[in-house]
């Protein structure tokens, strides 16, 4: 019982705290701040363990939904929809059912309430990547708004 309650504690003082990791070689800059309305995953994505990188993402990522649904963000809204940008160079497979439940856990959030907009980034050159946005968005059943980028 205690730790349950230590749980809750934990989780509760998690809210409101931007969610910051270091882009390194194979796994990609993810910075989550509702303060600075910047919600961004970007770089590669092939980390070796990929639980290790992405569970403290959907973790921040539930207490964050639960705090717009129940309106502790009031600056989100319909004028002000959350902006979610993926600009992945690479990602393997097992990071792509990570973004797909990331992405589950944005669509809780009401679209009457506050719309979840997704910006699939890839470089034009990068059919591919269009491609594999398509399919999780197809996935997530959420629509996304793909913008191409020059080839660096």
């Amino acid at each position: 019982m205690k730790s349950a309650k230590i749980h809750a504690f934990l989780l509760k003082c998690l809210q409101m705290q931007k969610l910051y990791i270091q882009q390194t070689p194979n796994t990609p800059e993810i910075k989550l701040s509702p303060e600075e309305n910047v919600f961004l995953i970007r770089g590669t994505s092939a980390p070796e363990d990929v639980r290790a990188l992405y569970y403290p993402v959907i973790e921040w990522t539930r207490i964050f939904v639960d705090d717009v649904i129940n309106g502790v963000f009031k600056k989100y809204n319909r004028k002000t929809p959350i902006d979610f940008h993926v600009d992945l160079a690479y990602f393997n497979s097992s990071s792509a059912k990570f973004l797909y439940d990331i992405l589950s856990e944005l669509k809780k959030i009401p679209r009457d309430t506050c719309p979840v907009v997704v910006n699939w980034h890839y470089d034009e050159e990068d059919i591919d990547m269009k491609d594999a946005g398509n399919d999780i968005a197809t996935l997530v059943e959420m629509e996304f708004r793909y913008i191409s980028k020059p080839k660096s």
